[in-house]
């Protein structure tokens, strides 16, 4: 594969393709009038605060960005970064203070609508236009409020250590041939049998990873009308892959029972050469680059009633009650115009959200060929799976429902029938609170 593969538009068709429901939750502020064109020599010697979580290598590419932007505007941009984690509850009680910063990165903006600033206010009703149709949609309420700017898609899917594979003498899977999740949990687990390693599938602790799998087996835990829609039949398929897998040691129990609910990479685990197959995404692959001893590769997701990964992504939000709104707008909007977001694309491993960027490709400096799984497995990936990343429950539901329920299964305390059940009424519960 070519190491200047780019990102082409049919990669994320898909996406462009999918009309999302609106859904405001809460209450939304009074519209405010139109603010008009932005000075940016007006902000020369303010200071906005940036509040940030990062995924590794994208970073050093946003601290870049940043100073081209203190360059450009004569404003200071005081990063903090925090774990993301904290992030809500740190938003949130800064919100709550009176004091939120002048914006953030968000992996969903729903949860502060009523404290985020309108972009089209700033920069016009047609300003949504220029980014691929269904983020776009996914940044916008029912009333037609732009309150995010999407700044990065992601893509989940599995890492391998080929170097234990080799060892093992077991085959890889490939484009035309992928695993099925039968396959891919024989071919880890002989592989972590081989080479005496802790578990043989590592997988972050993350809502949004396990429904990687619950997609796979063909179904969503909320669909594209925003609704509660976990199929009990196939979603018990899944839960039981993955229970068996942990029964039989090939998934670690006390990873998913550490820490309540709260997310946790398994990315430790796939470094210290502790498993051979790692299911994570994207984001990965610029780390990975500096930090891993071994060979290793990026995969095609395991197929079962259907192939494909997950889709995910991140936002920029400006707050209106910052010191000044009009500075976070204009920062969040120079962020993602196409200069900045291409170089941040190119040096964090990020999947582009522009549309002319789409357009034009992206030129990835190295690891250009894991990129290409993860950019190809965006068109397998079943359309529904972008409504129900953009459902203003998803992330919630994901977080405080399935990753808590999948952990009583593992560690016991239920069947999968039960842990089943209590999904779909959790899940039911986070949709009906988000006003969906």
């Amino acid at each position: 594969m070519r190491a200047d593969r780019r990102v082409r538009a049919a990669v994320i068709a898909a996406v462009a393709a999918l009309w999302l429901a609106g859904c405001a939750p809460g209450q939304p502020e009074q519209r405010q009038q139109e603010a008009g064109p932005i000075d940016p020599a007006s902000f020369r010697g303010q200071t906005l605060d940036y509040v940030y979580f990062t995924d590794g290598p994208d970073e050093a590419a946003t601290r870049a960005q940043l100073a081209r932007f203190e360059q450009q505007t004569g404003a200071k941009v005081n990063l903090q970064i925090v774990p993301f984690a904290d992030l809500e509850q740190t938003l949130q009680a800064r919100i709550n203070s009176g004091k939120p910063p002048g914006a953030a990165r968000v992996e969903s903006w729903r949860a502060y609508a009523d404290s985020l600033v309108d972009m089209k206010r700033y920069f016009g009703a047609g300003y949504p236009d220029q980014f691929v149709d269904g983020v776009a949609i996914q940044s916008q309420t029912s009333d037609g409020r732009m309150l995010a700017v999407p700044s990065d898609l992601t893509m989940n899917g599995p890492l391998v250590n080929v170097d234990a594979f080799a060892r093992a003498g077991v085959p890889l899977p490939s484009e035309t041939a992928p695993w099925t999740w039968d396959q891919m949990v024989a071919a880890a687990t002989a592989v972590q049998k081989a080479n005496r390693m802790e578990s043989a599938i590592a997988i972050d602790k993350s809502g949004h990873r396990l429904s990687t799998v619950f997609s796979a087996y063909g179904t969503t835990i909320i669909g594209p009308d925003y609704r509660e829609s976990l199929d009990p039949a196939k979603a018990g398929q899944a839960l039981d892959t993955l229970n068996a897998l942990a029964g039989s040691g090939g998934l670690l129990k006390d990873f998913w029972l550490e820490s309540g609910s709260r997310y946790k990479g398994a990315n430790d685990q796939f470094l210290a050469q502790q498993a051979p197959v790692y299911l994570s995404g994207n984001w990965q692959v610029g780390q990975f680059a500096k930090t891993a001893t071994f060979r290793w590769a990026a995969a095609p997701n395991a197929c079962a009633a259907r192939c494909g990964g997950f889709p995910g992504g991140k936002y920029m939000v400006a707050f209106s009650g910052a010191p000044n709104p009009a500075l976070g707008a204009y920062f969040v909007d120079w962020m993602n115009r196409a200069d900045a977001q291409k170089a941040l694309d190119e040096q964090a491993y990020w999947l582009p959200t522009r549309k002319d960027l789409v357009a034009s490709g992206v030129d990835y400096p190295q690891r250009a060929e894991d990129m290409g799984v993860f950019l190809a497995e965006i068109n397998k990936t079943p359309a529904e799976t972008y409504a129900t990343n953009g459902a203003p429950a998803f992330s919630p539901a994901a977080k405080l429902v399935v990753v808590p329920q999948f952990a009583a299964l593992v560690a016991g305390r239920q069947d999968t029938a039960t842990t089943v059940r209590n999904i779909k009424s959790g899940v039911a519960e986070m949709v009906a609170k988000s006003g969906s």
